[in-house]
């Protein structure tokens, strides 16, 4: 009886938490099917309705050269330590070798690649070239000297650790010329130096070489000052692009510099992720119906997989929309920053990959900003023919005409953004100079048909006020997240680092002309 009985609860039990894990997401699909606020795609809607007022709009317009009002305050500045530099390699280190495999896209690959230059110093071991890892999403197949300048790379980091190009002859022999048969490390995400030391370590002293793979994301944030120099050193001196990556960039800045006469060679940049795989990926849903739906299941299938027709997922457009998830769209783009007071006439450069059903998305963006710019308008065919079918190196040339764009504007977050934002920090003294909407506020104001313009633009010009605030703020972030990232955030780190390099005469010249 007793047996029966706990039987029959153990069933209960079961039932209910059955029950629970599937009302909860229906509930949550059917308060967000189209009844919460800001859970519907209305923009193009909003848009017809106050395009008269947008055209019609002949009150003063913000300056390029006084878009930014706030400036990093000398208090919040640390006095640099001089004794905190990167330790020069040891020699013994020449018999260890460490392979990594930098997975993801072009920024978190980057990523990969500094940690693995701290690791390498870490466990003393020299650093084979990084092997960049393909995937079905980006479906890019270049090598590393095909993105970044390996000569470069090795000569600057000569001083800290080796790296090269192949493993020993004899090394690979014992693995039948084929790396994949190395032993391949499976590390925990945001491993601290210990872990390294401990548990890598033995294993690469015995084996004499390691591979890791999957690297993405695979060492803690916060670092000892000695280690955290060199992802600064990697990410902003011994990362040079490649020599026809930072060619065709040149060419497309002095481009946008010519048609910004107007605004004295200022520009703005959107990153703009409206990619087809973005919009699949997000699982958002905007206003083409049930022939979009079936072309993102479409592309979800193709680059994911079955990831997305698990049990426990749950897919709902809706709550993505309403939490501020979903791409935003370029007529989203376009009414935010003319409602920020940016004039018809403002120079952008668009950086983004193919859009989303292109012509039909573009068009209001174009409307409102004429001199619309991309890599397409602004490069020949023959300049470009190079790149066709290899989106990482496409999306470092957009990276690079970004970093020195006056405003930069970021729509979905990610890696491209994460790295660019630390970097014009690097450069600007500390200001990212970067609009970050806030689309959760922004989402709302775009479901709401009765809204005046006159309302939305107070609205913007409250949003980039808050982005100008913002992009002086060091967030105060604890344990191994993005929002603590030296990356990101790489002042006053990266910036006393520096400086306590320059008795050495290795000061930072990130220009166009080198890069």
């Amino acid at each position: 009886m007793l047996h029966r009985r706990n039987f029959l609860l153990l069933v209960s039990v079961l039932y209910l938490t059955g029950l629970i894990s599937c009302v909860g997401p229906l509930f949550s699909l059917l308060q967000y099917s189209g009844l919460a606020t800001g859970a519907v795609y209305r923009s193009h809607e909003i848009f017809q309705k106050l395009w008269t007022d947008i055209e019609a709009d002949n009150s003063s317009s913000i300056q390029l050269s006084s878009v930014w009002i706030y400036k990093r305050k000398l208090k919040e500045q640390k006095p640099c330590s001089f004794g905190t530099t990167a330790s020069t390699k040891d020699s013994s280190g020449a018999n260890l070798y460490l392979i990594v495999d930098a997975n993801g896209g072009l920024n978190q690959q980057r990523s990969s690649i500094c940690n693995a230059v701290v690791i390498a110093a870490l466990l003393n071991a020299t650093l084979l070239i990084p092997r960049l890892e393909f995937h079905n999403a980006w479906r890019d197949s270049s090598e590393f000297g095909d993105i970044y300048d390996e000569d470069h790379f090795m000569s600057t980091l000569k001083d800290y650790i080796e790296v090269v190009k192949e493993l020993p002859t004899e090394l690979m022999e014992r693995y039948d010329s084929n790396i994949s048969n190395i032993q391949n490390l499976r590390v925990q995400a945001w491993a601290p130096p210990r872990y390294y030391l401990e548990e890598v370590y033995p294993v690469l002293f015995k084996q004499r070489v390691v591979r890791i793979s999957p690297f993405a994301n695979r060492l803690s944030m916060h670092l000892p000052s000695h280690l955290q120099f060199l992802r600064c050193f990697s990410n902003y001196e011994a990362l040079k692009f490649s020599l026809a990556i930072s060619e065709l960039a040149k060419k497309l800045v002095k481009r946008m510099i010519e048609r910004s006469s107007n605004y004295g060679g200022k520009y703005i940049s959107v990153h703009l992720r409206f990619e087809e795989d973005m919009v699949a990926f997000s699982c958002c849903s905007y206003d083409g119906g049930q022939v979009e739906k079936s072309e993102m299941d479409v592309v979800r299938e193709k680059g994911w997989g079955k990831k997305f027709k698990q049990k426990y997922r749950v897919i709902a457009p809706g709550l993505n929309r309403k939490n501020g998830k979903c791409p935003m769209t370029p007529v989203e783009v376009g009414m935010m920053l003319r409602g920020m007071g940016f004039a018809k006439d403002t120079p952008i450069y668009l950086a983004s990959g193919k859009i989303y059903q292109a012509d039909r998305y573009l068009a209001p963006l174009r409307k409102m900003f004429p001199l619309l710019q991309t890599k397409e308008t602004l490069a020949t065919k023959d300049e470009l023919a190079p790149f066709e079918g290899y989106s990482s190196r496409l999306a470092a040339v957009d990276y690079l005409v970004c970093l020195f764009s006056e405003v930069f504007v970021t729509t979905q977050g990610g890696n491209f953004p994460h790295f660019l934002i630390g970097h014009r920090r690097y450069l600007f003294n500390g200001h990212a100079k970067t609009i970050k909407p806030d689309k959760i506020k922004l989402v709302t104001l775009l479901q709401n048909t009765s809204t005046s313009w006159i309302d939305f633009k107070d609205q913007m010009g409250s949003m980039l006020a808050e982005s100008d605030r913002k992009g002086i703020m060091v967030p105060r972030a604890k344990k191994s997240t993005r929002k603590g990232s030296i990356y990101s955030n790489p002042l006053p780190e990266c910036r006393c680092l520096w400086e306590s390099k320059r008795t050495t005469n290795r000061s930072n010249s990130y220009l166009m002309v080198d890069h």
